[in-house]
């Protein structure tokens, strides 16, 4: 499964026999794959700082997990052609995202322990803020781009009463700079071809003889050129209508077909040539954001447990990955059970410290009596 349960309970002799007991059923009943979670020992602060930092916290993580999540479909959109390789470009530090989550270190270097959580918290949220804005302007750029191209494409394809038809005429299949004569193009059905070729030249006066030409064909007609004088244009049009023969608007303009296929190279050339950096762009943040979110449950953990469990710090977290969806509810039922005394600790925590603490009303279906946070790595769900 891609999902994991980050939880801790106090790191009292009770509470570590609860844990070990947890361990013993959840390994003898294949529930779970459980690993410790080892998180610093960050400096405290104020009560009520820690209060104001749940919250923000709490944003914090959906606000990284949308992101990393967009980043993903990213990767997504600009691999189009190799859809199966995505999840190998979804790595955090290297490693794919189960090993990263569950061999987590807490990164000492980018995010020092010694600071104020607020402080932490802060570098966690402008560093994801920074993400997101280069990830808006570098994608919209990008997919500005395939929108242009696409529609060009889109041009080139459909049938011949919709698509360009500048990559299929070419200049010897008109008469051009004539002031009497013009070359049209008429797209026949396929079941009318016999009688195109019996009656276009007697549909309007002033048709040349001989002049129609198959140029090009799809499933349903095929594109004709038939040459005529300029002025009895308007009357072949009606007679060719009234026969369901359908006369493309179409001039040939050399220069005009020059721009539209060079617009089109020069498409491609710079779609390829972002794919490359965005693409690399796209691994190298969508790792630090992951590792981002990561310490950002980290901290989570760290800030609810001393809320919850009280002063001094003293917890022990828990990463567990259920083996089955199906196992998830028994998973909680043993939770549940082995911690249940719990309850009675965090009612009195809160009486003690005459605060309210969130996530501890009894009336809450998301309520346990550990402190619980999950982990979802289906990010292409």
């Amino acid at each position: 499964m891609s999902e994991f349960w980050l939880i801790s309970a106090p790191g009292d002799k009770e509470n570590l026999q609860a844990l070990e007991r947890m361990n013993t059923v959840t390994s003898k009943s294949n529930l779970s794959y459980n690993t410790k979670f080892t998180i610093p020992d960050f400096k405290v602060g104020t009560l009520d700082s820690l209060v104001g930092l749940s919250d923000e916290l709490g944003k914090l993580d959906i606000f990284a997990e949308s992101l990393i999540k967009r980043m993903a479909q990213s990767v997504v959109e600009v691999m189009e052609d190799a859809k199966g390789k995505v999840q190998e470009n979804l790595l955090a530090n290297g490693a794919d995202l189960t090993s990263f989550v569950t061999h987590f270190e807490w990164d000492m270097a980018k995010y020092p322990a010694k600071q104020p959580l607020v402080s932490i918290a802060d570098t966690l949220a402008k560093q994801l803020a920074q993400i997101e804005t280069d990830l808006k302007s570098r994608t919209a750029a990008y997919s500005a781009l395939k929108t242009n191209l696409e529609n060009l494409e889109k041009k080139s394809t459909g049938n011949l009463f919709t698509r360009t038809l500048s990559d299929i005429v070419s200049k010897e299949d008109f008469v051009l700079d004539s002031e009497y004569l013009i070359t049209l193009l008429v797209i026949v059905p396929k079941p009318s071809y016999a009688q195109w070729q019996k009656t276009y030249e007697s549909l309007s006066d002033m048709v040349v003889p001989r002049s129609t030409k198959l140029i090009a064909e799809d499933n349903e007609g095929g594109l004709f050129t038939v040459t005529l004088f300029r002025k009895v244009i308007d009357d072949f049009k009606t007679k060719a209508k009234e026969n369901k023969f359908t006369v493309r608007e179409f001039y040939y303009d050399e220069k005009e077909i020059k721009r539209e296929r060079e617009e089109m190279t020069r498409l491609l050339l710079d779609k390829k040539q972002q794919y490359g950096p965005l693409l690399r762009w796209l691994k190298v943040n969508f790792s630090e954001a992951f590792i981002a979110w990561i310490h950002i449950k980290a901290l989570r953990v760290f800030v609810e447990s001393v809320l919850r469990y009280g002063l001094p710090v003293n917890f022990q977290a828990v990463l567990l990955q259920p083996h089955k969806k199906s196992s998830t509810k028994r998973l909680r039922e043993v939770l549940n059970s082995v911690f249940r005394h719990l309850d009675e600790v965090a009612a009195t925590s809160i009486l003690d410290a005459s605060v309210e603490i969130p996530g501890l009303q009894l009336s809450n279906q998301d309520y346990f009596p550990y402190v619980y946070f999950h982990i979802d790595l289906g990010l292409l769900d």
